[in-house]
């Protein structure tokens, strides 16, 4: 490969080379191409469709997407679909090596084509260029823009029309660009439709926690979001040892303090399965945030207040922190502490985190933010694990989050994507594996596993998810339109969140769409006729 041809392997390729090309025109001057090896065969691109060509980055899988798709890649903070060449033109998959690159081009909007290697940029005179055709060629020739004959006894060179190839396969680039993304949906605007303002009023929601192999719980209205322990925290010199140090959260500071300390309990290493409550106050006008870390989140449910219990008087003897009632859960087999936020921020541990760093980190961000309401506004996600992805399902639709029960009883005649129906405090509650909704190989049971329970416009649905992962709150600009890749990706899952910082990409469901007018139809009838037997 002559050094002058060598490809960049992250840069744009318009600025690196632009000065090289040649106009395009039908007159048999020369034109620049980008050639390519998928095995033996050479293809080209024309050069003037050539974005750039990088190394094969992460990607996130997409369910419901045609095959030949790899998945998401946040290229430099753009969502990029990232398609396998191989499987656009059926020819067999292999391993990718490292000299596998993606060659990404414009087809009215960024695609990147993934091949086995990037030879060089080849400048070819137009009367070389012929009609695939009047030739011999190894793909379907209504899949390219023609052939490049060797100038001596070399193979033939396959040229693919980009844009034509992916939109064969994917609608969003058969047409023009929609000159950027939509506004995302808002909380309020994105509610189940006839539903109130508020939740369903059921009892309390509380959100229950491990803590040393005990289970407590804060009421969901004192936890503003579920986050996971990051890599780095910054200690601060000559705090309590219960505080564990600060994090930048989307600008603002949140005090971490460890309630394993608070409860004078050994430490533990801090691991993937750690999480933080972010737990908020108000005290006069202002807010009070602080995050406390635990060593899992388990659930959200709901509890009658027949179900909580005083505690017992010689508990409250002993200090027991925080602690304002104790739930009795599965007929008394199972009881949870609740605690008090109000309480444990009385705490002379929690009043130092506040005092010295407890400026509310929502409150930091607004202050920080100079670009007016709509930077302000953020939205909230459930988020959770799918095959190793992340997704994520707007709060506002999400009712509670429950264990998978040992066994569900299964209804006879009952489509088959129905898992089976739970007993929820007096309730059937027809429950869907959400591997099997999106076509995904199911797993085997395990103790990680939770159901959702979504308010599908007032019909409760419950679905099994592989795990919990946080309740995140994000800006809504970080909420973006996903590439429209088929008709039921675009429907279900139509916008991602794209945390580009972190490169980090949530698939975000509409619940709505998770299940058809013939599919609903189905769950409460499978439901009415399991609560009638």
């Amino acid at each position: 490969m002559e050094p002058a041809a060598r490809m960049p392997t992250g840069e744009g390729l318009g600025d690196s080379l632009g000065e090289e090309r040649a106009p395009s025109c039908d007159d048999g001057a020369a034109r620049q191409y980008v050639t390519c090896l998928l095995g033996e065969e050479r293809f080209a691109f024309p050069m003037e469709s050539v974005l750039e060509i990088v190394r094969l980055p992460e990607t996130v899988r997409v369910p419901l997407a045609p095959p030949s798709l790899k998945g998401l890649a946040n290229l430099r903070g753009t969502v990029l679909p990232v398609v396998d060449l191989r499987g656009l033109l059926g020819l067999p998959g292999v391993e990718p090596t490292d000299a596998t690159r993606v060659v990404v081009i414009d087809c009215s909007r960024p695609a990147g084509l993934v091949v086995d290697r990037v030879e060089r940029v080849l400048s070819v005179e137009g009367d070389r260029v012929e009609p695939a055709t009047d030739v011999s060629v190894t793909v379907d020739s209504a899949l390219l823009a023609g052939v490049i004959r060797p100038e001596e006894d070399g193979a033939l060179i396959q040229l693919l029309d980009g844009r034509a190839l992916v939109g064969r396969e994917f609608e969003a680039f058969r047409g023009p660009c929609d000159g950027g993304l939509q506004p995302a949906a808002t909380a309020a605007s994105a509610r189940p439709a006839g539903t109130a303002e508020e939740p369903e009023d059921d009892g309390r929601q509380l959100v229950s926690f491990e803590v040393d192999a005990e289970e407590y719980a804060f009421d969901i209205a004192e936890v503003r979001e579920i986050v996971r322990v990051p890599d780095e925290i910054s200690r601060v010199p000559g705090a309590g040892e219960h505080v564990l140090g600060i994090i930048d959260l989307r600008g603002g500071v949140l005090p971490l303090v460890s309630l394993r300390r608070l409860f004078g309990l050994a430490d533990a290493p801090l691991e993937e399965h750690n999480r933080i409550l972010v737990v908020g106050l108000a005290e006069g006008d202002r807010q009070v945030t602080v995050g406390m870390v635990v060593d899992r989140v388990h659930e959200v449910f709901q509890i009658d207040a027949e179900a909580l219990d005083e505690v017992p008087e010689l508990l409250a003897k002993q200090g027991v922190e925080g602690v304002q009632a104790l739930c009795r859960l599965e007929g008394g087999r199972r009881l949870v502490s609740l605690l008090s936020a109000e309480a444990l921020f009385q705490h002379p541990a929690v009043k130092e985190a506040v005092e010295t760093h407890g400026e509310d980190a929502m409150q930091a961000e607004e202050r920080g933010s100079a670009s007016g309401a709509e930077e302000k506004e953020e939205l909230q996600f459930v988020v959770f694990q799918l095959a190793g992805q992340e997704y994520g399902v707007g709060i506002e639709w999400v009712q509670e989050i429950i264990w998978v029960p040992d066994q569900m009883s299964h209804v006879p005649k009952a489509p088959g994507f129905i898992e089976g129906m739970v007993n929820l405090r007096g309730t059937v509650l027809p429950v869907v594996d959400m591997r099997a909704r999106f076509g995904l190989e199911r797993m085997e049971r395990n103790d990680r596993q939770r159901i959702l329970v979504l308010n599908l416009d007032g019909m409760r649905t419950g679905f099994v998810v592989d795990a919990m992962s946080e309740v995140l709150r994000v800006p809504a600009r970080a909420v973006e339109e996903a590439p429209r890749l088929s008709e039921d990706q675009a429907r279900i899952m139509g916008r991602v969140v794209n945390l580009k910082e972190q490169g980090r990409m949530i698939q975000v469901l509409e619940a709505r769409e998770l299940l058809g007018a013939d599919e609903r139809e189905a769950v409460a009838r499978a439901a009415s006729e399991e609560a009638a037997a």
